[in-house]
């Protein structure tokens, strides 16, 4: 093996799922840029690398050295000082600053800025304030530096060390020392496989009960991930033992003592559904235990007892008056009042409505959803109830405001989330209205139910509206399904698609394919509705490409941001990743045109940042992937990078008109929003929907993704790809059951006693 040092250049390539990188590096001896690959992922622009390896001749790339292994060293020349200082590691410190310091104190910069900070005041144009950023930037990268260290001597990849370091400071070496199981808890984008190869290497023995206990922990939130409430307890028992690499009786008794300590709970059902009468023990991690009684028991509660709003107790009072139980609103009055007609089921809608204290309206795209619900609001207000509207997503709840003329919320915002102290309505301080309308509900998820709940007073009503033939929600549980299947609510479903939606072909193939036929794919010159025959996967990369960067901008004389692509899958070619790339380099270069006065043009590369192999630029369209408290942005709001610093390390993304800060350390909670998968898409509404429909998705081929993706799109829908997939899709109704007990909690349809097992 042979050791070189170099400064890291460029960083031509960069494989997020698997670390492989290809760097420019400038190394002593040779004039030329050298190509350096192997797993670079966490090296940086400016970082001294003292890399191990071998040369090698590439037919097609020349000369080229491998990296076995490598580690991080500060540089010792001038140049190298500079290239480190202004490559953005250092807050405070750009290209510009960079070249002041070290021409100032030249091989001194770096004692300089260890041991005698304040000196840098005597720079040009630094200021007080730059300098202490300097000083904190510089003490914080020395300690992430000995975690990354740290993590690297233990051949565990080190982009982790900025947010071990985050999480616990200087304690944080000590604390990986201690359980390095924690950081699986306490951090998220750790999960148990890193937390696990960290432990093996610091000596932690297979069969520990620190390590068997996180393992069940995991395997426990990896179901939940996959939309279960609970795990069947051989479920667990079978997945914990090949995660663990433990055997079954191991992992029982770990699990008994998780059950003593609470850290688990276990509950047993009666049930017929196998056949057998066999019941089922159900094994919980107790967020999701308490959510899914405390949902149960909430609408159980809130159904059973009156409103005390106006138009309640005048109907209870005529009920009771004339006899006729089936009294309520006059519909005609509402047609006029309106300008609107209802047909049969949507007057029922209304009238239900009118005397329910918790109520489902479901139906799919075209059969009067908005029509019903503006009625159902018209009564209410016709009689001076306080509404309150909220949608699970911002692109929800700004599409029910701009529908129904009165403001929506996120239920989010509705609760007042607020950073570490969580929601402010809850029982103590509910919510102050008379009903509650919810939208989108297919999307909302066990845990958020029961917040939401939580927030209801007795005497308020509960409308829920949503597509019961959608995707269920991204988190755990089937929450408006469930409602609907205990039969312990008035339900409404609408069915008939008015003519005005018979003219789209969006509508009517969503239908068609809910129904198990296949779609109308005939094309034609006035359709909403286009399917584009094509079986190779890179060639309908570039057939994607060509549609949002041109075709169909210049056709419907719409921006491209208005264009998304819908996949049903996160990797492969045509996976929401790669469409990400490949739309990025097309839709926004990194070298931007600046035009000067006299005419010309010249280019400019955009500023970028970093992280997990991935570059993120002003103007990038982008999507938060996990809920934020602290920054009030959650999983599935979808901005635009307004500014890139990378002298600060930091990028502002603007989310519908509100500037949201990211260091370089929080990237990973965004991901590029040219292509996203379907399922990330639910709730929203796009002008114009691309989506490939491959055999290469085969795994994910189903009705409801397919119906939900259609649904999305409000104008143009385009599919790329082939029949075989799309027929596929439209006769696969097998849906992965999910493990919960919702319905059975809400109709008593089951016996549970915690204290009865096995």
């Amino acid at each position: 093996m042979v050791k070189i040092r170099c400064v890291v250049e460029r960083i031509t390539y960069q494989n997020p799922e698997n670390g492989y990188s290809v760097l420019k590096c400038r190394v002593k001896g040779y004039n030329d840029l050298i190509p350096v690959v192997g797993n670079l992922l966490d090296a940086n622009v400016g970082s001294v690398l003292l890399a191990e390896g071998n040369w090698k001749i590439d037919a097609k790339y020349g000369r080229q050295f491998v990296a076995e292994n490598w580690e991080e060293t500060l540089p010792a020349t001038v140049y190298g000082m500079e290239k480190y200082l202004g490559s953005g590691l250092i807050k405070g410190v750009g290209p510009k600053f960079a070249r002041r310091i070290v021409q100032k104190y030249g091989a001194d910069t770096f004692a300089v800025i260890e041991d005698n900070v304040e000196l840098l005041n005597e720079v040009e144009g630094i200021g007080k304030k730059r300098v202490q950023m300097i000083a904190r930037s510089w003490e914080r990268q020395k300690e992430v530096k000995n975690i990354m260290l740290f993590l690297q001597e233990h051949q565990v990849s080190s982009s982790f060390a900025a947010k071990i370091y985050k999480q616990y400071g200087n304690e944080s070496i000590a604390v990986m020392k201690e359980n390095p199981y924690r950081l699986a808890d306490d951090i998220w984008g750790i999960g148990f496989r890193t937390a696990d190869q960290i432990a093996g290497k610091l000596g932690f023995e297979k069969e520990s009960y620190v390590r068997l206990r996180s393992g069940l922990m995991y395997t426990l939130s990896e179901l939940s991930n996959e939309g279960h409430v609970y795990a069947g307890k051989p479920q667990l028992i079978e997945k914990a033992s090949e995660l663990l690499e433990a055997s079954p009786e191991t992992v029982i008794m770990t699990m008994d003592e998780m059950l003593k300590q609470e850290d688990l709970i276990r509950e047993k059902k009666i049930t017929k559904e196998d056949g057998d009468g066999n019941s089922i023990v159900a094994i919980y991690l107790p967020p999701f235990y308490y959510a899914e009684v405390g949902a149960a028991g909430k609408l159980k509660k809130l159904v059973s007892l009156p409103a005390g709003d106006k138009l309640y107790m005048k109907l209870l009072e005529a009920r009771n008056r004339t006899g006729n139980q089936k009294l309520s609103v006059d519909i005609e009055a509402i047609q006029k009042k309106t300008g609107m007609t209802y047909d049969e089921i949507q007057a029922d809608a209304i009238r239900q409505a009118a005397t329910a204290k918790v109520m489902v309206l479901t139906g799919g795209p075209g059969t009067g959803k908005t029509t019903t619900t503006h009625g159902i609001i018209s009564v209410y207000k016709s009689y001076g109830l306080k509404i309150l509207l909220a949608a699970p997503t911002g692109r929800a709840a700004k599409r029910m405001t701009e529908a129904t003329g009165l403001e929506a919320k996120t239920i989010h915002r509705l609760l007042e989330c607020k950073p570490s102290e969580g929601y402010q309505k809850n029982e103590e301080n509910p919510l102050e209205g008379d009903v509650l309308i919810v939208d989108e509900c297919s999307m909302i998820d066990i845990i958020l139910m029961n917040s939401l709940l939580k927030a209801i007073p007795p005497a308020m009503r509960l409308i829920l509206v949503g597509d019961i033939d959608q995707l269920p929600s991204v988190g755990a549980g089937n929450v408006l399904r469930d409602m609907i299947d205990s039969g312990s609510f008035p339900v409404v479903r609408l069915t008939r698609i008015f003519r005005q939606a018979q003219t789209s072909r969006i509508i009517m193939n969503a239908h068609r394919i809910n129904e198990g036929k296949m779609p109308d794919i005939s094309n034609g010159k006035n359709t909403d509705f286009f399917f584009m025959e094509n079986e190779d996967a890179e060639s309908v990369v570039s057939q994607i490409v060509e549609l949002v960067g041109t075709k169909l901008p210049g056709y419907y004389k719409v921006d491209p941001a208005q264009i998304q692509v819908l996949t049903p899958m996160q990797r492969g070619a045509v996976g929401a990743t790669n469409l990400n790339l490949a739309l990025q380099e097309a839709l926004n270069p990194v070298e931007q045109k600046i035009f000067v006065r006299g005419g010309g043009a010249v280019s400019v590369p955009k500023e970028v940042l970093r992280r997990s192999g991935f570059a993120f630029r002003a103007d990038d369209k982008v999507m938060q992937i996990r809920n934020n408290y602290d920054k009030e942005v959650f999983n599935g709001d979808i901005g635009i990078i307004a500014s890139v610093s990378a002298e600060d390390r930091t990028l502002k993304v603007n989310f519908d008109g509100r500037m949201v800060e990211y260091d370089v350390t929080e990237l990973d909670e965004l991901s590029h929003a040219y292509a996203t998968t379907i399922h990330k898409a639910q709730g929203s509404e796009y002008p114009i929907v691309v989506m490939p429909i491959l055999m290469n998705h085969y795994v994910m081929l189903q009705r409801n993704l397919i119906y939900t993706g259609i649904t999305r799109a409000k104008k143009v829908l385009v599919m790329v790809g082939t029949k075989k997939a799309l027929s596929y899709a439209v006769h696969n109704v097998t849906v992965t059951r999910r493990n919960a007990m919702l319905k059975e909690r809400l109709a008593d349809a089951c016996y549970f006693n915690p204290a009865v097992l096995d």
